[in-house]
């Protein structure tokens, strides 16, 4: 089993900044694809980004790319997303995500576990 918590989300005003963290404990590897996911209000959970622990290669969707950058602290065994130039439309809970593999992961059905969550609101 794997638990994964996340924190640093809140209020912030558009053009702000944010940076999210997952710290994992449990049965962790460096043979671990960490994803993050976000869902707003009545649409469903949507890939945000992800990185490969053991390369560090990482994925973004384009909504995100070139503003958020996911990096992890193999000592803390903590993921994080740099949140930059915040948009009222990243507005969503933002969870984490990990599943064992070696190459990328986008899709909510990949991963099998998951974090609680932590909401992010973008004021415009």
């Amino acid at each position: 089993q794997v638990q994964l918590v996340e924190s640093g989300g809140g209020l912030v005003q558009a053009g702000g900044s944010l940076r999210l963290s997952c710290a994992a404990s449990g049965r962790t590897s460096s043979n671990y694809a960490m994803g993050w996911f976000r869902q707003a209000p009545g649409k469903e959970r949507a890939f945000v980004a992800t990185i490969i622990w053991s390369s560090g290669r990482t994925y973004y969707a384009d909504s995100v790319k070139g503003r958020f950058t996911i990096s992890r602290d193999n000592a803390k065994n903590t993921v994080y997303l740099q949140m930059n130039s915040l948009k009222p439309e990243d507005t969503a809970v933002y969870y984490c995500a990990a599943r064992r593999s070696i190459g990328v992961l986008t899709t909510t059905q990949e991963y099998e576990y998951w974090g609680q969550g932590t909401q992010v609101t973008v004021s415009s």
